[in-house]
Parts: structure tokens; sequence; C-alpha cells
């Protein structure tokens, strides 16, 4: 599989993801870049805590995706504590390109290298409808948090603050 991550673009790779899911006419493109969170909330004319920044951190030499609202910050030790580590810093982009197979403001919680932890913020149980990025940087997918959760897997846990 990574080598088909390799060879196919990020977005092509997410439409093909949900396609087996059902779920392609769900993606929202956009004209313009959707790369930071208040771009993206401004785009889809929703709450920025609808969002769901897809971050990649480092914890004792490991990345971890940690799925944070949009009106959130990402909290390092909080990531560290609920992976059982103690060292932790944001991925560079290398790191997460090699990680995850997307680059930095596109990252997409989906088709994911197996065994590549996922913390999921707490605090995106405020909202019942969610934005995560869909492969690019000007698109998203609209989803149920239920949707998302069985989607991503991963642990849900308070990573932000």
């Amino acid at each position: 599989m990574a080598d088909v991550r390799s060879k196919t673009s990020s977005r092509d790779r997410v439409r093909g993801f949900v396609r087996e899911l059902g779920l392609e006419s769900r993606i929202l493109e956009f004209e313009h870049s959707t790369k930071t969170a208040q771009m993206a909330a401004d785009a889809a004319g929703c709450e920025l805590g609808q969002i769901v920044k897809s971050l990649v951190f480092v914890v004792d030499g490991r990345p971890i995706v940690a799925l944070v609202a949009g009106d959130r910050r990402g909290d390092g030790d909080a990531i560290a504590r609920a992976t059982g580590g103690v060292r932790v810093s944001f991925a560079d982009a290398d790191t997460v390109r090699e990680a995850t197979g997307y680059a930095i403001g596109s990252v997409s919680p989906f088709d994911l290298p197996d065994g590549l932890p996922i913390l999921i913020d707490d605090s995106l149980s405020r909202f019942d409808v969610l934005y995560p990025a869909a492969g690019t940087q000007s698109a998203m997918i609209r989803l149920n948090r239920d949707e998302l959760l069985a989607i991503v897997g991963g642990r849900v846990a308070r990573i932000s603050h």
C-alpha cells in the first residue's frame, strides 16, 4: 500500500478512499485555499471549532496524528501523556510526509498507514458536523462526528487547550 500512496496524488488518494465508503459526494472543493482552520471555516460557513486539524507530533521519536478542533491548539504535553511518552515536538515537513504521505496543510485523517497512532481531541464532541481535510489545501469533507470516529478509529482524549 505504501507504493500506491506514494504514486497517487493526495487528492486522488482521499477521493478513492471516501468513494469506497460511499461518501465522495460530501467532499467540498474550493477555488481558494482552506489551508488554515479559519480559512476553512470561512469557506465552509461553519464554526471554527468544526474544522478538524490533522496535526502530526513526534513523541519519543514516534509520529502521532492528533485531530484537533480548529478553535483549539494541540497540547504537546497532553499528547505525550496520552501516548505514554515524554519528549514531544511538532513534526517537520519531511516527517509529516514520511509518516502520513501527505504534505503539511493538506494532511487528511483518511488512508493513513497502518499502525500510525491517532488521537482525537475530545473537544470535537461539541459538534455533530465536522470538516476534516480531504487531501489538498482547498478541499474538505463534511462528516458527522460518529462517521469520523468510525472511519479513522483512534482514541478520544483531552489533547488541546
